[in-house]
């Protein structure tokens, strides 16, 4: 979206998000259905592939699949994929708040202005900057659902040894 774009629709409030959602999971669907209720157009920013493998080291789902999930949600308008190139340096979603211009980009629980890189960029184009979105602050987190699920996996495999004997 573009300035010009924006300026048309000026009485539209549009609200950004980010994150990679792998695997996505109720906190997401809250963060999502509450940064909405700030505007009229929620945009969801999604972390790719290639920022996924250098934050986390693996990719669960791929960016094409999270998106699509993403896009099934009722409250999501429009999701956008990062440009993260491997092995860049940046790993902030800078770049994707200048094409989009959000009157507003909310952040989950976990997140603060002290720890995160898009302070300056939001100050540049005039966005406000809404933390703790989502009720109860951080319910869940995908490294947990899938340390979890590793977990209840072993103890399967040991249950089908233990049984095979």
């Amino acid at each position: 979206m573009k300035t010009q774009k924006r300026a048309k629709d000026k009485n539209k409030v549009i609200v950004a998000v980010s994150g990679g959602f792998d695997p996505i999971h109720v906190g997401h669907v809250r963060l999502f259905e509450e940064a909405k209720k700030l505007g009229d157009e929620l945009v969801v920013i999604l972390n790719n592939d290639n920022w996924l493998k250098r934050k986390k080291g693996y990719i669960f789902m791929t960016d094409k699949e999270r998106k699509e999930v993403i896009e099934g949600l009722r409250s999501v308008d429009k999701v956008l994929i990062t440009g993260h190139k491997k092995g860049a340096e940046d790993m902030s979603v800078c770049s994707e708040l200048r094409k989009i211009r959000p009157h507003i980009f909310a952040n989950g629980g976990d997140r603060r202005r002290s720890n995160i890189p898009e302070v300056p960029v939001c100050e540049e184009i005039g966005c406000e900057m809404v933390f703790n979105i989502g009720p109860g602050g951080k319910v869940q987190s995908s490294s947990w659902l899938l340390a979890n699920y590793l977990k209840l996996a072993g103890r399967g495999k040991n249950a089908q040894k233990k049984k095979a004997r």
